[in-house]
């Protein structure tokens, strides 16, 4: 996939050597990301990707995330680390309820558009939403009771999927590794693209991937990249996957493969999906501040910017807005 200055290469299955080949070198003039299934290296690969500051990211058989390769840092900041650090300190309870605002707003957005296209039956949430959900997370003591109410939201959101996807897509409940229902598998797989997004983000700023605020910093994972991508999941993710269902993109007969105690996404049903995903990464509004086109990508790196300037500046953190477009 080609965007502007931009090639993105997803690599399905075991790839033979000469393919390979052909998509290291036609990336070399881009700094971009490589998102490989499982698939074999070779050391003259890793120094390619090491010497072009190129992030690979590896999937498992479940279409889930395995593991990034992550080059040496470009953009390491000593004083942004000890003062990341010293928020995560004093600051914790504050950006966490930044961000989980930030879900209950772009929640409401989404579902405001159906309550406007006649799917009246979400009004229930809209109200619980802007009478009591953002009472209970200011209210919050710890990022336990946070936590809970994120919890809260997105359940009640799952909830209202009855009222506006087709009966096959229907949330019966969240289920994650490996996925259960076809609604599930997309979601699943959307939000592990849009983690590694985030990864791929963080890395082009002088953020730390490792000091987190809502969820808890933790080995063998990015926690930063958690945090950064929640608001964006209601922009990216779900707004992919209710195009691609309710426009029949998608079908449960034809893209999904079920199995007894799983389902995924089959190799047509990845490509459509991808495909989509990478094109609402690309679209473009008008910024409310910038005065001027911005794509999705961009935003989710403005984000990590806002919170850069929260930390050293002390300027309020909100996290993207898909009413306010910043």
């Amino acid at each position: 996939m080609d965007y502007g200055k931009y090639k993105i290469y997803y690599v399905h299955g075991r790839t033979d050597e000469e393919r390979r080949k052909k998509c290291l070198h036609s990336n070399r003039e881009y700094e971009r990301n490589l998102l490989y299934e499982r698939s074999h290296g070779k050391y003259k690969a890793v120094g390619f990707f090491v010497t072009e500051s190129v992030i690979v990211h590896f999937f498992n058989y479940y279409e889930g995330y395995s593991g990034t390769f992550y080059p040496k840092n470009q953009y390491n900041s000593g004083r942004l680390i000890v003062k990341q650090v010293q928020a995560y300190d004093n600051s914790r309870e504050v950006i966490a309820k930044a961000i989980v605002c930030g879900i209950g707003r772009n929640i409401y957005e989404v579902l405001y558009h159906y309550y406007k296209h006649d799917k009246k039956e979400v009004k229930e949430v809209l109200d619980w939403i802007r009478r009591e959900f953002y009472v209970k997370v200011e209210n919050a003591q710890n990022v336990k009771e946070i936590m809970a109410a994120e919890g809260e939201v997105w359940l009640r959101f799952y909830g209202t999927f009855r009222y506006f996807l087709p009966e096959d897509f229907v949330m019966n409940k969240r289920v994650k590794r490996p996925p259960d229902n076809p609604i599930n598998a997309l979601i699943s797989y959307g939000n592990t693209l849009l983690y590694t997004k985030t990864i791929s983000a963080i890395y082009q700023t002088h953020l730390d991937q490792r000091i987190s605020f809502l969820h808890e910093p933790s080995e063998g994972r990015f926690s930063l990249s958690l945090d950064m991508s929640e608001v964006f999941k209601l922009v990216i993710v779900y707004r992919t996957i209710f195009d691609l269902v309710n426009n029949r993109k998608l079908q449960v007969e034809k893209h999904f493969d079920k199995k007894v105690n799983y389902c995924l996404l089959n190799e047509e049903g990845r490509k459509i999906f991808i495909e989509a995903f990478e094109a609402r990464m690309e679209s473009v509004f008008v910024h409310d501040r910038l005065k001027r086109k911005v794509t999705y990508r961009t935003a989710l790196k403005l984000d990590c910017y806002k919170l850069i300037k929260y930390i050293l500046e002390g300027q309020e953190f909100i996290p993207f807005s898909l009413k306010d477009n910043r």
